[in-house]
């Protein structure tokens, strides 16, 4: 597993790129003071670092005293925010921030008109690019100045500005709620995960509406539409509504063709925005558009936007290989898939620092799915090992699913000495789990049955298991259990004798000639 450290300075350094430890090193060595040398020196000694190593530190560079290092830390921390802070001028709240700062300055000195043209720039700039606090900011700001001293600046400006903030107020209202309420969604959906039955989906339902007090039409602004689809969004995907889940998520990344400008300043919205849209696509197996949405992302994801920012690049990352290995899936190419696996380890190993580690599980079991569709079992079992054995709070669908692919691995293997063993481990697992879906119902009595049933006289039961399945296979409840495991497929390539993804690729080559 990743060795990965929480030391938050050590972090920092390691997200620097060549050009900001050079303009770094520009920034500190401007005094010569013993300090800033010292905070050089420390710099240099964690940059060489692979992973912190506190004691090694101070062993190595003997002029760290270890009663310093704490203040050196944080000194050297708050310098490189500083320098960072410098060279960062593209980003839109840094740049208002700074004209706010010059509007200050100017008006500590008295200059009250030249204050409030600053002013007047920095809202204009905000109002173009759809910054509702930084105008709340200005306007609070401008209000005070018109209330403190007479500047005869326009007619009627009082009336204006009393105006200008109501409408700004009100939309950061709008946009508050709707957020609240997107946020919630997406809470309710990590705790409870998607609904299960139409009990859930009428819960799910009566606290959407609760919740939704907003007339839609009063949303006309980028944020307010933004939350508004994605809580529409979030609402049609626990519902498994996936035709729905595709009309907003095609709305949320629409806004952005609207309105251009606000790729480069909300740009991880439009990423997940373009994470969703090919989810949906995914699941409604609509494996054209998966195709053609994730070549528009791909192009995206080489633009100078993200290729500027970390965060952008990792996030592309993540959500361009999930969409690859989805659309390996759809096509039933699972060995072709494996020839990029590599390259993807290469950079998983690179993005760890930035990676949570439920991310790395998932990207573990989609490279297992891989492994297993294209016959290589064993490879399949260390993967899902991986899952398996590290001890993570982490999804119990992830978990129970690792296991069942887990079992059937070793059940293809034949190994039959550890086959009943895998069977009670799976059938404990899954007996401490609430609320089971049919599909994984119908895989836990399978499970109990195979308690009394020899390997060798287990195909039957497959047999019995695969009509049981069928019946539900396209019962909207049951989708995702398909989705994290093609059992169906996988039970009818044993009947055919043949590999699982012959059986998936067949599939798809007949969707695609009835298209």
């Amino acid at each position: 597993m990743p060795n990965r450290s929480t030391d938050s300075l050590f972090q920092l350094i390691k997200t620097l790129e060549k050009s900001e430890k050079r303009n770094f090193k520009l920034y500190a060595t401007r005094n010569s003071s013993s300090e800033e040398l010292k905070t050089i020196l420390l710099f240099d000694a964690l940059d060489k670092m692979d992973t912190y190593d506190e004691a090694l530190l101070l062993k190595k560079n003997k002029a760290i005293k270890k009663q310093q290092l704490s203040n050196l830390k944080a000194h050297l921390y708050k310098q490189i925010l500083s320098s960072l802070r410098l060279i960062d001028v593209t980003n839109i709240d840094v740049l208002l921030h700074e004209q706010m700062d010059y509007a200050r300055l100017l008006y500590d000195k008295g200059l009250y008109h030249q204050s409030l043209k600053v002013l007047d720039k920095v809202k204009e700039l905000a109002r173009k690019n759809n910054q509702l606090t930084h105008m709340q900011q200005v306007l609070f700001f401008e209000k005070n100045i018109e209330a403190l001293y007479i500047t005869r600046s326009i007619k009627d400006r009082a009336d204006k500005l009393g105006q200008e903030a109501d409408e700004v107020n009100s939309k950061l209202d709008l946009v508050s709620k709707l957020s609240n309420l997107s946020l919630q969604l997406y809470s309710w959906y990590i705790n409870n995960g998607h609904c299960r039955n139409k009990e859930e989906e009428l819960e799910i339902k009566d606290f959407f509406n609760k919740k939704f007090d907003i007339n839609p039409a009063a949303c006309k602004g980028f944020y307010e539409k933004l939350f508004l689809y994605q809580s529409y969004c979030w609402n049609a995907f626990i519902r498994q509504d996936f035709l729905m889940y595709y009309r907003y998520t095609q709305k949320w990344v629409d806004l952005f063709s609207d309105q251009p400008q606000m790729l480069a300043i909300e740009t991880a919205h439009y990423i997940k925005g373009m994470h969703n849209l090919m989810g949906a696509h995914f699941n409604l197996a609509n494996h054209q558009k998966l195709k053609e949405t994730l070549s528009i992302f791909d192009t995206f994801c080489s633009s100078d936007i993200v290729m500027k920012s970390a965060n952008n690049r990792v996030q592309c990352f993540v959500y361009q290989t999930i969409s690859f290995f989805n659309k390996h899936f759809l096509e039933g190419s699972f060995t072709e898939g494996l020839v990029s696996v590599p390259a993807i380890e290469a950079q998983i190993k690179e993005y760890e620092i930035y990676l949570d580690r439920h991310r790395i599980l998932v990207f573990y079991y989609k490279i297992a799915c891989l492994y297993f569709g294209s016959g290589n079992y064993e490879k399949a079992i260390d993967y899902l090992n991986k899952i398996i054995n590290w001890k993570v709070d982490l999804r119990t669908d992830l978990q129970c699913y690792s296991r069942l692919l887990h079992l059937i691995a070793h059940y293809e293997l034949g190994n039959d000495e550890i086959l009943d063993h895998l069977i009670k481990s799976v059938y404990r697992f899954m007996s401490k789990l609430q609320h089971l879906s049919v599909v994984e119902e119908e895989i836990f009595k399978f499970i109990r049955r195979s308690f009394a049933v020899s390997v060798r006289n287990i195909k039957p039961e497959l047999e019995k298991l695969l009509v049981k399945l069928k019946k539900v296979e396209h019962n909207r409840f049951e989708t995702r259990a398909f989705v994290y495991l093609d059992i169906v497929s996988w039970l009818e390539s044993k009947l055919e004798n043949v590999p699982v993804q012959e059986v998936i690729r067949k599939k798809f080559k007949r969707k695609v000639k009835n298209v």
